[in-house]
């Protein structure tokens, strides 16, 4: 067995994360950890990783006894993270990046210098065995997030790890680039190195792994061979419940009237883009990496410069549209970086909820209703179902990330908004709050909102929408109405479509 962790608790303060989890890995061997955010997987990992050291409890690895007590100690036994966010330095080189610990050294009169000939060497070697086709001269920034995420897989194979932790390594990738990863990480295991894989993309678990451990509120549910597992019994494992229905079930039809009408709008990356969202409509917008969904988005709301086109807003055309204009006409947008885009992350779990709504709860006196505040933001906080211990003191930076992103939509709730812009909203975050979140949009639609929903799985847009628009290279290049939808024709669209600038319908 290559690696036991028995009986391991974890406890901060007086809150207990982990109570006595038991896994193995054999040699070659890919375990999917599933959960949810907040069931304890990544202090799990982080207890295998050297960042915490275990309350209670033992690992062995290779049958030895095992107790890092720091992330570089666990590095050099062999265990390796492949984080979501990935830890490169996009203003440096693919080479020094690979070598930033340690360059190659030669002696030259009695000096120890950096050997640059055999940094190339190396660099294009270990570059060769993950198949990255770059030079070792390229700066990291240049590269796309596919290139990065194999890069820095690079660097530690250059370390000669036993043990692989993937967390969620497709969030930023294409489906294509996410099956060359695949192909990748079967190679790995090929070469006996033990693989955890953590995603909430529990589809791709089912493919890939050889057994899978279910997580849920700091337990070990169960960990058995993935033919143990039909998708509904793995969801019900995670969340303690049945889901009736993944995607929540919505008997409202759109309006007739329009309430937002874009025409040949562009910038530096989208192309006379037009279209127009219909009162209640739920409206999805897909396309690859690339395609310039985000950046269409940023420029309607004002957080780029619009270089062209016009814009019309319940029939009035906006004039230099901001985010202060738009939230004053109750348009919200949650955009696809929370962190950093849409909270305060180090401020309490109540002040960013407050702060989309507090220009309405001045008085003319320019006083704050503080009792109505309080009183709505702790609704909202319910309504939205974030799990916290105290709303008033809590940091958000302390939540879930599927609770961070609930506090960003429970923010943009307090405007009662007309229209709400989604970008990538369920992104990295699990099934449970994926579930909260639908039923949210689908609330909001039948009180009178409309939604703007980008998102990467084509799955979830045929399960919310409307109607669909693909773009591909800055351009809109069809149209799909939900009675045509087809995740095929969809893709295709996407891959290979002819644009359709003028879908105004």
């Amino acid at each position: 067995m290559l690696l036991r962790m028995r009986n391991i608790h974890k406890v901060f303060g007086k809150v207990s994360v982990l109570n006595g989890v038991d896994l193995q890995l054999e040699r070659g061997q890919l375990l999917g950890l599933v959960g949810e955010n907040g069931a304890g997987k990544s202090t799990l990992m982080n207890i295998l990783g050297g960042l915490f050291v275990p309350t209670e409890g033992t690992m062995t690895l290779d049958e030895n006894l095992f107790a890092p007590t720091s992330p570089n100690e666990a590095l050099q036994a062999g265990i390796a993270f492949v984080h979501q966010e990935l830890n490169l330095f996009p203003n440096l080189s693919v080479m020094e990046n690979l070598f930033i610990s340690g360059f190659p050294k030669k002696r030259f009169l009695g000096l120890s210098l950096i050997d640059q000939k055999s940094a190339r060497e190396k660099a294009k070697e270990l570059l060769s065995i993950v198949g990255l086709n770059v030079s070792e001269k390229v700066k990291v920034g240049q590269l796309t997030a596919a290139q990065q995420q194999l890069l820095e897989i690079t660097k530690i194979l250059s370390r000669s790890p036993r043990i692989i932790i993937f967390d969620e390594p497709t969030t930023s990738l294409t489906r294509h680039e996410a099956e060359k990863l695949f192909q990748l990480i079967e190679r790995l295991q090929s070469e006996g190195i033990g693989i955890i894989y953590i995603s909430h993309n529990l589809e791709d678990v089912m493919s890939l792994a050889d057994e899978i451990m279910v997580l849920r509120d700091g337990n070990c549910v169960r960990q058995e061979n993935q033919n143990a597992f039909t998708l509904p019994k793995l969801i019900k494992d995670m969340v303690g419940r049945d889901l009736e229905t993944y995607f929540p079930q919505r008997d409202v039809t759109p309006l007739r009237e329009k309430c937002l009408e874009v025409s040949q709008v562009g910038a530096e990356v989208v192309h006379d883009v037009s279209f127009s969202i219909r009162k209640k409509e739920v409206l999805g917008l897909y396309g690859l990496v690339g395609a310039g969904r985000s950046e269409m988005a940023r420029l309607l709301y004002g957080l780029d410069v619009m270089q062209k086109g016009t814009i019309h807003w319940n029939g009035q055309k906006i004039q230099q549209p901001s985010p202060e204009k738009w939230v004053q006409e109750g348009v919200a947008f949650l955009t696809e970086n929370r962190r950093e885009e849409g909270l305060m992350i180090q401020q309490s779990i109540a002040r960013n909820i407050q702060l989309a709504g507090l220009p309405n709860y001045t008085t003319p006196l320019q006083t704050v209703r503080f009792r109505d505040l309080d009183s709505d933001v702790e609704q909202q906080a319910r309504a939205n179902k974030i799990k916290y211990n105290n709303l008033k003191d809590q940091s958000v930076a302390t939540l879930s990330g599927g609770n961070q992103q609930k506090t960003v939509l429970a923010k943009w709730l307090m405007i009662a908004p007309k229209l709400l812009i989604l970008d990538e909203p369920t992104k990295g975050i699990d099934i449970g709050a994926r579930h909260d979140i639908y039923s949210l949009v689908n609330d909001l639609v039948k009180k009178g909102s409309s939604i703007l929903l980008i998102s990467s799985e084509i799955e979830e847009l045929i399960g919310l929408c409307d109607r669909i628009l693909v773009m591909g290279e800055g351009r809109i290049r069809d149209e799909f109405h939900k009675a045509a939808f087809d995740r095929s024709a969809i893709l295709e669209a996407a891959l290979h479509g002819k644009e359709n600038q003028t879908l105004a319908t």
